[in-house]
């Protein structure tokens, strides 16, 4: 399996992973923000690599959201 496909798996699994906690209810704050995290990052490695302008702005505005969510829900 190509290294493109990896990330774009493994981010999806992740993003797979901070839905399903969200569904669980506030309790598992902030491990569903953690989840989104990892895979929003697997997907801007990936569009990185791929050069997608859109798709790339796209991921750097949710990378960014979610460090604030991070640095909220800890501090």
């Amino acid at each position: 399996m190509k290294m493109n496909d990896v990330l774009q798996w493994v981010g999806c699994l992740f993003l797979i992973g901070g839905h399903s906690l969200n569904a669980l209810g506030p309790e598992v704050h902030p491990w569903n923000i953690v989840a989104f995290t990892l895979g929003t990052l697997m997907f801007l490695i990936w569009t990185i690599r791929v050069r997608n302008a859109p798709q790339m702005t796209v991921n750097a505005v949710s990378i960014t959201l979610c460090v604030v969510g991070l640095l909220k829900a800890v501090g």
